[in-house]
């Protein structure tokens, strides 16, 4: 098709084989719009196209991901606000009509009586996920991606004394057989790590996880996490049997791959960057007595 319909934030361009969504890159426009930059929708990554009323004069575009087809939504598992989905274009009501054409349009070439109607997963993902390398600051570690393998560097301001025991953790993309990301919105955010071996025992709590980082205030964001988790799944799908995520994983196993711990000489120099954080009046008397326990536990 060609022609480019713009609203709030996007604009959409109908091809004749895909829909490519141009994001803003604005201050206004939602980070994780900014990340994404552009994304290109195959007709067949869609399931269903609808025109709704929106809030304060507009009108929404909505092409419904079809299941299994995209892993920035598989990992989202429905967490995502309205305002950060990216497959809703919010236009202003004058263009409805407009919008209503473009939604036709685009129904049209919906093949009926495929997959998508039977509510099938695609054997691949039909969107092209965030390419690594890529990395986010979670509340107790740093993850980071480089397309093989996914590493966890605790922080000793907030990783746990399981987590300080386990050390920094390497995974190689082939062992895993999935991820679970919990929104840092919500209560208890978390990007979990899950294994293929069913015979690993996993922890429940993801704060005494060595296969899973947490987030908090400030702390992996939807725009930085999602991405790394979206990448993540398209890496763990093209290495062998479909991705885990959402529900499915919680009755899942994890595990971890052990990296040598911190010599007695590193240890001994957080203990005294701790000291010094400590007189500095940035961390309080508890903080710096457990911490300490913490780092002296590893001796």
């Amino acid at each position: 098709m060609g022609d480019v319909l713009a609203g709030f934030h996007a604009a959409w361009e109908f091809e004749s084989d895909s829909v490519l969504i141009r994001f803003e890159r604005g201050i206004r426009a939602p980070k994780l719009f900014q990340v994404l930059g552009e994304r290109r929708i195959p007709h067949e990554a869609i399931a269903a196209v609808t025109l709704t009323p929106g809030k304060r004069g507009t009108v929404v575009l909505h092409a419904v991901p079809r299941p299994g087809a995209d892993p920035l939504m598989e990992a989202a598992a429905g967490q995502l606000k309205q305002h950060s989905d990216p497959y809703r274009l919010v236009l202003p009501a004058e263009r409805e009509t407009l919008a209503e054409y473009y939604a036709d349009e685009l129904r049209a070439v919906l093949a009926p009586g495929d997959a998508r109607d039977d509510g099938g997963h695609p054997e691949r993902y039909l969107v092209a996920a965030p390419k690594p390398p890529l990395q986010f600051k979670a509340y107790d570690g740093k993850a980071s991606f480089d397309g093989k393998s996914v590493a966890f560097r605790w922080f000793w301001t907030g990783a746990s004394s399981a987590k300080w025991k386990a050390g920094d953790q390497s995974f190689r993309v082939g062992e895993l057989s999935g991820v679970e990301w919990r929104s840092p919105e919500v209560f208890q955010g978390h990007l979990r790590l899950l294994h293929r071996e069913a015979s690993v025992a996993r922890p429940t709590q993801a704060d005494q996880d060595p296969a899973s980082v947490v987030f908090g205030l400030g702390y992996g964001p939807v725009h930085e996490s999602l991405p790394f988790a979206a990448s993540v799944l398209a890496a763990v799908r093209a290495s062998g049997p479909p991705a885990i995520t959402g529900a499915e994983a919680e009755s899942l196993p994890v595990a971890r791959v052990r990296v040598p711990r911190p010599d007695p000489a590193d240890i001994a120099e957080r203990i005294r960057h701790l000291g010094e954080l400590h007189k500095a009046g940035l961390v309080t008397d508890t903080e710096f007595t457990t911490k300490k326990a913490e780092l002296l536990a590893e001796l």
